[in-house]
């Protein structure tokens, strides 16, 4: 999963792209509203985290210039704002959600994961496919006979891309777009290394590759 963060405080953001790495998003980190405007329009992202009080323009501008471009990424507005009235027009203005500085990281990934869920096929934060469910808050993988696999950050990442759209095959360049953010050295073959121990761990025919082409895992069968 992949992350714009819009923040203009250095110590707010670095803190912030620490702890969204350490649960697996590849995050981008922009400063102000015209950086952001640009990424959103070369890249394509999950969810966007949204200040509100940036050095170029209000934050609450940004979100409607996104609207009205036709951008429908989720946005979930992250200030120090805690008024009644900007809580309305943010979430008016198309904000998906709304959090108040000083927050617990904990809150702000659970509604990071509800945002993400409306967006998708799922109703729980769970991820299925043939044969493995995919325990999204705790990086837990369960087989059908009920044992979780603990995994590794950049395991669960991966898997985490592949079970989000299951029947679709997935290249190594958007596997890689979705473990890696801007700055972050690509290791050769760790998209391969990290398919390998998925493999080793959860069974050979969870993660299916075509030959040239990527990566796909089967969708759940459905009982008839």
């Amino acid at each position: 999963m992949r992350v714009l963060l819009v923040e203009d405080d250095p110590m707010v953001g670095a803190a912030l792209v620490g702890r969204l790495e350490d649960e697996a998003y590849a995050v981008d980190w922009v400063r102000d509203a015209s950086d952001a405007l640009v990424s959103t329009r070369t890249h394509r992202y999950d969810v966007v985290l949204l200040d509100l009080g940036l050095p170029d323009r209000d934050g609450t501008q940004l979100l409607r210039d996104l609207r009205r471009s036709g951008q429908a990424v989720p946005v979930i507005v992250v200030t120090a704002r805690d008024d009644t009235g900007t809580r309305v027009s943010s979430l008016d203005g198309g904000a998906d959600d709304y959090v108040s500085k000083p927050f617990e990281p904990a809150e702000l990934l659970a509604r990071m994961r509800a945002v993400l869920r409306r967006g998708s096929d799922s109703t729980e934060a769970l991820l299925r496919a043939a044969p493995v469910t995919l325990d999204v808050a705790r990086h837990v993988a369960v087989l059908p006979d009920g044992r979780e696999v603990p995994l590794a950050r950049r395991e669960f990442a991966v898997l985490r891309a592949l079970m989000t759209r299951p029947g679709t095959i997935l290249s190594r360049e958007e596997l890689e777009h979705r473990v890696y953010g801007w700055g972050r050295e690509v290791e050769s073959n760790a998209v391969e290394y990290a398919i390998h121990g998925l493999r080793g761990k959860l069974g050979a025919e969870t993660i299916r590759n075509v030959r040239g082409v990527g990566w796909t895992v089967p969708p759940e069968q459905t009982r008839s």
